[in-house]
């Protein structure tokens, strides 16, 4: 039976108000950022920007610049990162910015690699870190924290001055990469202090075109003075162990114009708050985001799994809802720094509801601890290379929901939908996967949309097709490419390249659904096709038949005389899309490995054996010294690369040395959690594994632990350099992190506690009962290649 689904595309509305915000740019800047009430503008064109958090004082300097590098080749177009007050100045009057703590150079690093830079500078950062942030002396002050106490003020004067001192010259006006700064955060009923540390901050002498505030829970702010920031994630930590996956996580899911969330930070402050709206900025702002979810933390009482598919669902229907910035918390994990004075980790022993691990701030990111990459970073690199090409025209359009919607939270028969739309064209949104519990699929469908102001509808497939479960995409409607007018197309606009003055549109197949092209006739002067028919349809020309891949190439001559490429990419294929300058052109790159464009280089980090590369270099490019073998795959050019010759994967040498005693007892701790065990079981009860760690290993080698229990720990000596609560997950360390030579001298000496049964701890399913039982099965060694492409 068939189930059209039918959806009218508003028409257009006014102009949004513009020039109503005190937000402005440094005078003359080329490329002036400003905000109206509905986009953001950047030289006069609507801006979407994609933002990742990265927080450089958990990551070793000497690698900063591949990893922002690793983020630019994943779409993020601004870096964000927590100023943590604790890590700079644990100790009063010893302020530091040495190492892995030079803001300045961090900074600089994104300048010179394009990115923008968007310092959250507290006082309080939250961020899973100690105190959330705050040094121990400041809180040791008389005084009240995070109001306008003048002994809280004088605390955070100079700490303001010495940000503003590390980032001056960085600013726009400088030709510098800081586009927007961020007060405190969560703070959500004290709109006056707010507002105080802004002008602190000015009177510091920091700037930026943009000031922000994070704006979920309800929050009261300052009127006009902080652009509100939302966001969104798929599972929590902070929650109750028993409290199951929770609502305001589920309803991300939806298509809905609803911006707040009122569960983030939900343990530290009411869920709902007195006389605020869900929506309350929405006539005067747009909705940006600063935390829709790249992963999410594990803390000792609730250990949540993220599945990749849950974040590529999350950011694509948050662009259906109307989303005019992606801002992902976090991008990068990395590792708490070692405190001078105590550990900085969150926990209840500095009365926070959640017992976070001592070191490991992994975050399930999409790209890991130790830059490791995950399947998350290729899902929404898809989606950012969506709105590199085309956030210009999907910001101003407005998010339009279908005629039947779903009746509630709990509502998983009817398909969730979406389009943003101009009155002309747009972008049709599907979202039919959510965690813990699939969605069905839906057969026999089609839809219809209503484009009033151009007096005309679509309606897609060409016939009913099923949505299959787990299936999440977009759709162009009415999208011009370089004179050619795209009806529509069941497959997801990816990027353009040129190809030998030809404008080539990559597409990417849904899984399950055959891609179809409708093309408009009036645009059209000739088609060829690989394969498949094309079938004049009304005032269409329908291309169907293709079998996507890399010779899925849809040459169209246009009406105006020019010529138009479609080519459809498989899914798989199409995650291994990476687009950026080398060799002197802009190219796309097909690749299994990570890719970095660096100038003049190309670098592939991992195993793969080739990548392909559309359009070809002139000169076959030379791969660590050697000249790459060339060959045709479809319309790209395949390159082998060549064989490593040492530091295959291998197994590790593991020995037991005790075995695990009796679980420790549960204890529990604020709000009546869960703690994690004391640091003396790990000396008495837990099972103790030497791992052998060998000589010469290639640099970004991972030790890969395959465990369970409940508490992991590894040390060097007497050392903790690592740590994991258990989850189900396998258990990375990355050797180059180790003490120099200690290793290979000492080994490392790995603990596992047991969980006790009785423990209140969540797990996920895929984690079982393992955890009771300490035990490490195997170990094997990851090697992390990278490898140097240069011209030819």
């Amino acid at each position: 039976m068939p189930h059209p689904h039918h959806l009218r595309v508003p028409s257009p509305a006014g102009p949004p108000l513009t020039g109503h915000l005190p937000f402005s740019d440094a005078p003359g800047v080329p490329d002036p950022i400003e905000v109206t009430s509905r986009w953001l503008t950047r030289g006069g064109r609507a801006w979407f920007p994609v933002s990742g958090e990265f927080h450089y004082s958990r990551y070793p300097a000497g690698e900063w610049e591949e990893e922002l590098l690793k983020m630019k080749a994943g779409g993020v177009t601004a870096v964000a990162s927590y100023i943590i007050w604790i890590h700079h100045e644990e100790t009063e009057g010893r302020v530091r910015f040495d190492g892995d703590r030079d803001l300045r150079r961090f900074a600089e690093l994104c300048a010179r690699h394009g990115l923008d830079f968007i310092p959250r500078i507290g006082p309080w950062s939250h961020a899973e870190v100690r105190n959330g942030g705050l040094p121990d002396w400041v809180l040791a002050r008389a005084g009240t924290p995070r109001t306008d106490d003048p002994a809280y003020l004088d605390a955070v004067r100079p700490w303001f001055a010495a940000i503003a001192e590390q980032l001056s010259g960085l600013d726009r006006a400088h030709g510098g990469p800081i586009v927007a700064i961020q007060i405190e955060n969560e703070l959500y009923d004290q709109p006056g202090h707010l507002l105080t540390l802004k002008r602190m901050a000015q009177e510091a002498g920091l700037s930026a075109p943009l000031w922000t505030s994070t704006a979920w829970g309800g929050v009261q702010l300052p009127p006009d003075e902080l652009l509100p920031l939302y966001g969104g994630y798929t599972e929590t930590f902070w929650t109750e162990a028993d409290g199951g996956w929770p609502d305001t996580c589920r309803k991300h899911f939806f298509f809905t114009h609803q911006r707040d969330d009122e569960g983030i930070g939900s343990d530290l402050r009411p869920v709902t708050v007195r006389g605020s709206e869900p929506d309350a900025f929405a006539d005067r702002f747009p909705w940006a985001t600063c935390e829709l979810g790249g992963g999410m933390a594990v803390s000792y009482h609730r250990r949540p799994y993220v599945d990749p598919d849950d974040i590529g669902a999350l950011g694509l229907t948050k662009i259906g809802c109307g989303s005019v910035w992606q801002g992902y918390y976090m991008f990068h994990g990395g590792t708490n720094p070692a405190g001078g004075l105590s550990t900085l980790q969150e926990s209840h022993a500095t009365g926070y509801p959640n017992d976070l691990p001592v070191l490991t701030y992994d975050f399930q990111a999409p790209l890991g601890e130790y830059g490791q990459y995950r399947r998350t970073y290729h899902e929404l690199r898809l989606q950012h290379l969506l709105l590199a090409d085309f956030g210009h025209l999907i910001a101003p359009m407005e998010s339009a929901l279908p005629e039947r919607q779903p009746d509630g939270q709990y509502d998983r028969d009817t398909l969730r939908w979406a389009v943003r739309g101009d009155g002309g064209s747009g972008f049709l949104f599907v979202n039919n996967h959510q965690p813990h519990e699939p969605l069905p699929e839906h057969p026999e469908t089609s839809f219809t949309v209503e484009f009033p102001s151009t007096g005309g509808e679509l309606t897609l497939p060409s016939a009913p097709v099923t949505v299959p479960t787990g299936a999440y995409f977009c759709w162009p409607l009415r999208l011009d490419v370089a004179g050619l007018r795209l009806e529509w197309a069941t497959a997801q606009p990816v990027c353009t390249v040129d190809v030998e003055g030809r404008t080539v549109l990559v597409l990417a197949a849904t899984d399950g659904i055959v891609p179809e092209l409708a093309l408009d006739t009036g645009t059209v002067a000739a088609v060829r096709t690989p394969t498949g028919d094309v079938t004049p349809v009304g005032d269409r020309l329908l291309v169907t038949g293709l079998r996507p891949g890399t010779d899925a190439l849809v040459e169209v001559d246009t009406a105006d005389g020019g010529q138009v490429g479609l080519l459809v990419l498989d899914a798989a294929t199409a995650r291994t899309a990476y687009r950026g300058e080398a060799w002197g052109a802009e190219r796309l790159v097909l690749s299994g490995d990570g890719v970095v464009f660096d100038r003049d280089e190309v670098r592939l980090h991992g195993s793969g054996t080739s990548f392909a590369v559309l359009p070809a270099p002139e000169r076959a490019p030379v791969v660590d010294g050697v000249t790459a073998e060339p060959v045709a795959d479809g319309v790209f050019t395949r390159y082998t690369v060549p064989a490593a010759s040492a530091g295959a994967d291998s197994p590790v040498e593991v020995t037991l040395v005790r075995a695990a005693g009796p679980a420790p007892e549960p204890v529990t701790g604020v709000q009546g959690r869960a703690s994690a065990p004391a640091d003396k079981y790990f000396d008495t009860v837990a099972a103790e594994y030497r791992v052998e760690v060998p000589d010469a290993l290639p640099p970004g080698t991972l030790l890969r632990l395959h465990w369970s229990g409940d508490v992991g720990r590894a040390y060097v000596g007497d050392t903790l350099v690592a740590d994991q609560f258990w989850a189900g997950r396998v258990w990375d360390i990355g050797l180059d992190r180790l003490p120099a030579q200690a290793p290979r001298t000492e080994g490392l000496r790995v603990r596992v506690l047991p969980l006790h049964t009785q423990a209140p701890v969540h797990l996920p399913e895929r984690a079982g009962g393992a955890g009771e039982t300490a035990v490490v099965t195997h170990g094997e060694l990851i090697s992390h290649r990278v490898r140097a492409v240069r011209a030819g």
